[in-house]
C-alpha cells in the first residue's frame, strides 16, 4: 500500500468538498500556520513550531506511507474559484499490520475550519478506505482514543459511528487524564 491515495469527499449544502491526500513538503508552511492554534497544540502529540519542525513532521508521515503502517492524510478544502486547496485538517490510520484485527485512527481540525463538519466527514472517508484497503488483510475494527475532557473529539466519534467502548486509565506524561476508547467495526 505504498501508492499515493487521494480520497474525495463531496460538498454538502453546508460544507465544501474535501480532498484527502498524503502530506507533501509543500504543506509545511500551512502546517506551521495552523499549528499556532492553542487548542490544537493542547491535543497534538508533537509541537510544530517552525518550518524545521513542520518538515520533520511531514517526513514522518511520508515514512509511515513508505513503511505501510501509518497513513497520514492532509485534509484540504477544495476552493475551485480560487484555484487552490486550503489545509483544514489531518486524519491518520496508524498501527496497521497484516493479520492484525485492529488499527487506530486520529484526526485534528484547523481552528478556522472547526464547526464545519470537517473531522467527521474526513474520518468517514478514512474509515471507508481503511476497511476497503485492509479488510481482506484481517482488519476488523478501528479504534479512536481521546482524553475524557476532549468533548469535541467525543462528538466527532459519535457522529462518525464510532461506538463508546470503555474508559482508559491515564498514562502520564503522554496521556495525563483518563481517555475514551471508541470502536467502529467492519460490519458497522
Amino acid at each position: 500500500m505504498n501508492a499515493p491515495v487521494v480520497l474525495q469527499v463531496a460538498a454538502t449544502s453546508a460544507s465544501p468538498a474535501l480532498v484527502l491526500r498524503p502530506w507533501r513538503m509543500a504543506d509545511v508552511a500551512a502546517l506551521v500556520e495552523v499549528s499556532r492554534d492553542p487548542a490544537l497544540r493542547r491535543w497534538a502529540a508533537s509541537a510544530v513550531d517552525d518550518d524545521a519542525d513542520g518538515a520533520r513532521w511531514v517526513q514522518a508521515q511520508q515514512r509511515g506511507w513508505a513503511a505501510g503502517d501509518r497513513f497520514g492524510f492532509a485534509v484540504l478544502e477544495a476552493q475551485p474559484a480560487a484555484g487552490r486547496e486550503q489545509l483544514v485538517g489531518n486524519v491518520v490510520l496508524k498501527d496497521v499490520a497484516h493479520g492484525k484485527p485492529a488499527a487506530e485512527v486520529g484526526y485534528w481540525t484547523a481552528a478556522h475550519a472547526r464547526g464545519l463538519g470537517v473531522a467527521p466527514r474526513a474520518l468517514e472517508a478514512l474509515t471507508g478506505w481503511a476497511f476497503d484497503a485492509f479488510g481482506a488483510d484481517g482488519l476488523e475494527r478501528l479504534e479512536l482514543l481521546h482524553q475524557v475532557d476532549n468533548l469535541a473529539s467525543c462528538r466527532v466519534a459519535q457522529k462518525s459511528r464510532y461506538d463508546f467502548d470503555s474508559v482508559l486509565p491515564a498514562t502520564p506524561p503522554s496521556f495525563p487524564l483518563d481517555g475514551h476508547l471508541h470502536v467502529r467495526r467492519l460490519s458497522a
